[in-house]
């Protein structure tokens, strides 16, 4: 198992900019973290073996974004 990181996933491009603060606050801690867009409609399978391989490497925290449904948080929690 690698360093301990936090997992930024969005559910689209589009819910970029809403991150960029979080990136800003990780950045200033010193946080280790990768951002992914992945979905937990469009690309289910892509999203299932993202989050069971982050797990696998270390990831202390998943912090999923999604603009309109929330499908992704509950995606990565069954997980």
């Amino acid at each position: 198992m690698g360093e301990s990181f936090v997992a930024v996933l969005m559910g689209s491009d589009s819910d970029l900019p809403r991150m960029e603060e979080t990136f800003g606050v990780l950045r200033a801690l010193e946080i280790p973290f990768e951002a992914r867009i992945l979905s937990a409609h469009r690309t289910p399978d892509a999203t299932h073996e993202y989050v069971r391989d982050a797990d696998r490497r270390g990831c202390a925290v998943f912090i999923a974004a999604a603009g309109m449904a929330a499908h992704l948080a509950g995606t990565v929690a069954g997980l």
